[in-house]
């Protein structure tokens, strides 16, 4: 531990790729070179940074010792969320933006004096003694911030013996809340909304000062068609918007649910794809319900149960640390600690827990206490009535609006499908938003796709069998079942032959076994064959091992080193047809007797209702659910596909549903940035719906009452080569292909169809250039192009990429030039940054450029100068594999190759329109793809030319368009750093 230092006096250090600013303790502000600075730390104290990993792995000094303020930050406002760099951290803090100046390393100590002030001042509250008690555990941990921290709160060697004690304080779950069970509630009411109702509401939300949206009211309107009584029993109310960027979708959707919702006492499920949405709708639903109190008891986020802070697990790893045997994680169990107790919903994955804190710590810090192998042991957990699972559930039944993603609405509606009300703890919903509606047909192939692989099996055989002599927490399936089955016989038996059938699941280790490295191909004699190696007695590792063997023979090698090698199932040879229905025998053997333990322990619940208590009833019903949804409902799955297996296709089999294969996973070793290689991950064989939406049409979309499917993208909008407007008879066709993507030809009665353009004047707003002369294959002519486009306009770019390989050697040949220049570059799959951090980060830091794949791509919202720049480093194009293949087949109507320009016309309209948020945005689209065919040019906005240009002449309009656009002066448009010089 490093002695403490004042927060006037330490050195302070901002570290890029290129340029370092260091404060060194007598105040004198530099610039360095990463070599000088390095040189420089080796004599100074450790300094103040923001976000020590990211710093370090920019100096590459692994295991830098720093006062991380965004450590302090999370002690000292705890569920709070900041960028974690410097200007982040002071915008979080209330400074101005005249305040915080270039944001260099002269900042640092000032942001460390309000958050020490804070501290101390938080110290004469409620949380006065929880703050003293926890600071003096984690100076004893050695954290670094505990000397200064203690001196501010007069915490010396031991706490007096009447207050709150560091073991005591650790206890975070004795202070939560309790919740209590209440009525069910009555099926809503079915009383319709009118559009002018639609728009009165709407009207509301927006306020008197609001910008006003063409189209934004009629969006409304088209909406409340969706929440009109439905008239025959399976065909809902259906209802496509397509609403422009800019029109002001989400309040349009808000008006007539949340009208729907007070009206009948009901609920509207609004389903998003990804989280940025989700954050999105958060922010605008302030509007809504502006109280904090209300809106936590009328809205509600739901995720799947591996989002949320496990209790039971957070109390194992608090016990583990005190005994001495994770001491490790006293200051991130502290900190997270201090974020239970102030957290509104205890989502540690996306919720108020700032995205940065797994980075600082290491994700299976975060990851290792939420349910994420489906261990819950409900009523029998001794902090149920506190968990906020449970509690998130419970506020869900009596919700006006719950906020979902895709696949937890298609899995919990699939599992209404099939076991009615008692098949899960969320109520069936009647009335759904299905938002970034261009994704469902992904999130269905996802929901309703099988996949017997070995990390599958293996995750399956752990949770039954639980952690067989490792180290692990799993607790195994009679530890969760004990008191409910000890000392009956007639559970006890079913039971214990499904755990020793079990055994036929890959045992620990099977990775290794599988490789090539652990299973070789026996050399023959000299001249001879390969002899193939004696077949694993596992039923499961024998099935993954010809598996293998089937992909590396038949699979086209790919250019990289890793990814996924993926080859037909079909034909089958016969040793692949014999380890098929051995393995199927012996899951038969596991799932035969715990469908007899489920059928038992529901029986018991009718032939003792007059002895069993509450929590015992409602624990029976949990684990019956569990043991069906993580064990009963996959091995059913898997022994459906063996059997599968040996059948070959005809003719006579009739049309085909499905499309089976094998795929061998490789993942990508080495450190970041740096060389990389490739490791065999996992092999399995896998199926998939041809059409998926007809799972969703029959599970999700059927049972409703009314739908809204909404997007920007609903519509594929080809034109003429010549630009001419699409004929009516091609806008029904992009219509009728629509409505396939969402499953609406699947149901009685045609959808609504309603279309709001974009109130954006794209033509005078944007400039769109493909450039001609970058070879697609040239990865220093690509990584060339994106450092010359992004200087010219001074950053504030976006690069997006199809392949995560392409945008890792591009990184590496950018992230030093740009910052010569100034420019800071972030990048998916490279910094120690989740998503949603990254896009805070882009969004903070106006100046600077990020690297993303397809999560950047789509529904990412950062609006003003901080993006005004997008360059794409080729067509996004399907890829190529076996399940497209089989799609363009069966779905394209025999047009597989319009199939393929429709994919990819509705990724480059995603792509282009992270582009312009607002009617002030102005911005530039660079595709850097000369093979780019003019057929894709009707993805772009009506009004917009699309011209083909040299790299010379692209990086000169985005240099002169954006500096039109910039009223501020020349010497303010530029970075900091270069700013600085001139």
């Amino acid at each position: 531990m490093h002695d403490a230092a004042s927060p006037a006096t330490s050195p302070a250090l901002v570290a890029g790729y290129g340029r370092v600013s260091l404060l060194t303790p007598d105040g004198e502000l530099l610039t360095l070179t990463r070599a000088e600075a390095v040189d420089a730390l080796r004599d100074l104290a450790p300094p103040l940074v923001v976000h020590a990993p990211a710093n370090a792995r920019r100096l590459g000094l692994p295991g830098l010792a720093a006062y991380d303020l965004l450590e302090l930050f999370a002690f000292v406002l705890p569920a709070r969320s900041a960028a974690p760099t410097p200007r982040g951290l002071a915008l979080a803090l209330d400074l101005e933006p005249q305040e915080i100046g270039d944001a260099d390393a002269s900042l640092l100590p000032e942001l460390a004096g309000l958050l020490l002030d804070r501290a101390e001042q938080l110290a004469h509250t409620s949380s006065g003694p929880e703050l003293r008690a926890l600071v003096l555990r984690m100076r004893q941990a050695g954290w670094s911030w505990g000397e200064v921290l203690c001196q501010r709160l007069g915490v010396g060697a031991l706490l007096p013996p009447e207050a709150m004690q560091p073991g005591e304080a650790m206890r975070v779950w004795r202070r939560l809340p309790k919740w209590e069970e209440t009525a069910p509630r009555p099926p809503p009411a079915q009383h319709e909304v009118a559009p002018q109702e639609a728009r009165a509401r709407l009207t509301d939300l927006l306020g008197p000062d609001a910008e006003q949206r063409v189209g934004q009211a009629d969006y409304a309107d088209a909406a409340a068609a969706a929440f009109a009584p439905r008239l025959l029993r399976g065909d809902p109310r259906l209802v496509l918007a397509e609403a422009g960027t800019g029109t002001g979708k989400t309040l349009g959707y808000v008006a007539p649910a949340s009208l729907w919702a007070e009206r009948n006492a009901g609920t509207v499920w609004i389903s998003t794809y990804t989280r940025h949405l989700q954050r999105q709708i958060e922010t605008e639903l302030k509007r809504l319900h502006p109280d904090p109190a209300v809106r936590r008891r009328r809205v509600v986020l739901r995720k799947g149960r591996e989002n949320y802070l496990c209790l039971l697990n957070l109390e194992e790893a608090v016990q583990a640390s005190a005994a001495g045997g994770a001491s490790g994680i006293v200051v991130p169990l502290s900190l997270l600690v201090r974020w239970a107790g102030a957290t509104s919903d205890g989502d540690v994955l996306g919720g108020d827990l700032p995205g940065w804190f797994a980075e600082l710590f290491g994700h299976g810090t975060t990851g290792g206490l939420a349910d994420r192998r489906g261990e819950c042991i409900h009523g029998a957990c001794v902090h149920y009535t506190r968990c906020f699972i449970e509690h998130g559930i419970r506020r869900a039944r009596d919700a006006d609006l719950v906020v979902a993603n895709h696949a937890l609405v298609m899995v919990q509606a699939a599992w209404h499908s099939q076991f009615g009300d008692n098949a899960d703890e969320d109520a069936a919903p009647t009335r759904y938003v299905f938002d970034e509606g261009h994704h469902l047909m992904e999130a269905a192939d996802s929901a309703f796709s099988a996949e017997l692989s070995g990390l599958e099996a293996a995750e399956l055989r752990r949770w039954l069998l639980g952690a067989e002599g490792s180290r692990s927490r799993a607790r195994g399936l009679r530890r969760r079942l004990d008191e409910l089955v000890v000392g009956q016989p007639d559970l006890e038996t079913p039971m214990e032959a499904a755990l020793m059938a079990a055994r036929a699941l890959p045992a620990p280790g099977w990775s290794m076994r599988m490789a090539e490295e652990a299973l070789p191909l026996l050399a023959g004699p000299a001249g001879g064959n390969a002899v193939a190696p004696e077949e694993p007695a596992n039923p499961t590792e024998a099935l993954l091992h010809v598996l293998r063997r089937q992909v590396l023979a038949r699979a086209k090698q790919r250019g990289d080193t890793f990814g996924a090698m993926e080859c037909d199932l079909q034909p089958v040879s016969a040793e692949l047809a014999d380890a098929a229905g051995r393995l199927e025998r012996a899951l038969v053997r596991i799932t035969e007797p715990l469908t007899t333990l489920v059928t038992r322990l529901l029986a018991k619940l009718e032939e003792d209702a007059d002895t069993l208590d509450s929590t015992t009833r409602g624990r029976i019903e949990a684990q019956c659910r569990t043991i069906r949804r993580r064990a009963i409902a996959r091995l059913e799955a898997w022994i459906a596909m063996l059997r599968e297996v040996p059948g070959q296709a005809s003719p006579e089999r009739g049309p085909a549903s499905h499309v089976m294969f094998l795929r061998l996973e490789r993942r990508l070793t080495g450190a970041r940035g740096g060389s990389a290689g490739a490791a065999e991950r996992d092999v399995g064989l896998h199926r998939h719906w041809l059409d998926p939406t007809l799972p969703f049409a029959a599970a999700v979309a059927a049972p409703a009452h009314g739908l809204l499917v909404t997007s920007a993208t609903l519509r594929d909008q080809p034109r003429a080569a010549s630009g001419a407007e699409a004929s009516e008879t091609d806008a029904d066709e992009a219509w009728a292909a629509a409505e396939a993507r969402v499953g609406a030809t699947h149901l009685p009665s045609p959808a609504l169809r309603a279309a709001l353009a974009s109130p954006f004047d794209y033509a005078r707003q944007t400039r769109a250039l493909i450039v001609t002369d970058v070879a697609h294959d040239d990865i220093g002519a690509l990584a060339a192009a994106y450092r010359a486009l992004f200087m010219a306009a001074g950053g504030g770019g976006l690069g997006l990429f199809t392949a995560i390989s392409r945008l890792r050697q591009v990184h590496e040949r950018l992230a030093g030039p740009l910052e010569e220049a100034g420019i800071p570059l972030f990048a998916q799959h490279m910094d120690a940054m989740d998503n949603a951090t990254l896009v805070d980060v882009f969004r903070t830091e106006t100046d600077s450029c990020l690297l993303g794949t397809d999560a950047m791509r789509d529904g990412v919202d950062v609006p003003g100068r901080a993006l005004r720049l997008v360059v794409f480093e080729r067509v996004p194009w399907p890829r190529p594999d076996i399940l497209h293949r089989e799609r363009r087949i069966h779905l394209s109507g025999g047009q597989p190759a319009a199939y393929d320009d429709r994919i990819a016309r509705l990724r480059l309209r995603q792509a282009f329109g992270r582009l312009i948020r607002t009617a002030t945005d102005q911005g530039v689209f660079v595709l850097l793809d000369r093979r780019t065919p003019t057929r894709l040019f009707s993805a772009f906005p009506p009004g917009v030319v699309v011209r083909r240009v040299g790299l010379a002449e692209a990086v000169a309009e985005t240099r002169a368009y954006l500096s039109l656009t910039d009223a501020r002066p020349d010497t303010e448009r530029l970075p900091p750093m270069i700013r600085g010089s001139v």
